[in-house]
């Protein structure tokens, strides 16, 4: 697909500090793309900042735990008072969770995986629709996972907020079906990121693709060629699922 149309567009790429976020946030910028990088850690915000620029576009930072829902909220507003819409939304932060049977998971562990996999993006989205519904093209990609399908034992939290946000993706693309508004999911599989040695940590991390493997098929549906919406996008099987 053409990435060139992505020059000038304005995205907000959640998680931006690590992984595949960061790898993302410098992809978008390669292509002209300004970043508006929400994550929680100021310092590791800065080092995405100096990597954004080596690649030629100065970013904008949004210090932001996604479990606070207030702020969050506000996000729109502010992107509202300075740019008027958005054209891009990734929707990458998450978490693990506890990876134990269902009766021993924590109250608070399962609470925080929900609010962050499932709210956060809920609360996203609702902050973010109208400035989305003012591009030309508004493109929407949440990380998703294998996960929700395989269901192995264990991975209770995660697997029930991997499902719940594909639920809540596809709901928002049928709801923007008649709009210039498309809403997709992408499913990494494994790769080589701190979530998955915290999740695996016998694994070889040499036999997996890096972030930035993944970052180029995330840019894609960012672009305004992309006519989709509402299914997901497998890395691995290189196809929409």
């Amino acid at each position: 697909m053409d990435l060139t149309p992505l020059a000038g567009r304005l995205a907000v790429v959640t998680g931006a500090t690590r992984g595949i976020g960061w790898a993302v946030a410098t992809e978008l910028a390669r292509h002209g793309v300004h970043v508006i990088a929400v994550g929680r850690k100021v310092e590791a915000l800065e080092e995405l900042d100096d990597a954004l620029r080596a690649v030629g576009t100065a970013g904008t930072l949004v210090p932001l735990d996604m479990t606070d829902g207030q702020g969050v909220d506000r996000l729109g507003g502010s992107i509202n008072d300075r740019w008027g819409k958005v054209d891009i939304v990734v929707g990458n932060a998450g978490v693990l969770g506890q990876i134990s049977p269902l009766a021993h998971v924590k109250a608070p562990t399962w609470q925080e995986t929900l609010d962050v996999n499932v709210t956060a993006n809920w609360r996203l989205i609702r902050t973010l629709d109208p400035l989305l519904r003012r591009s030309d093209a508004g493109r929407c990609v949440f990380v998703t996972s294998g996960a929700v399908a395989k269901l192995r034992p264990f991975w209770g939290p995660y697997s029930v907020s991997k499902a719940a946000l594909d639920a809540l993706v596809k709901t928002y693309a049928n709801e923007t079906a008649t709009t210039a508004v498309r809403a997709n999911l992408f499913s990494p599989g494994a790769v080589r990121t701190a979530m998955r040695a915290a999740a695996v940590p016998g694994e070889d991390p040499d036999t997996l693709p890096t972030p930035a493997d993944v970052a180029p098929s995330i840019a894609a549906l960012c672009a305004p060629g992309m006519e989709r919406s509402g299914a997901t996008y497998s890395f691995r099987d290189r196809d929409f699922i």
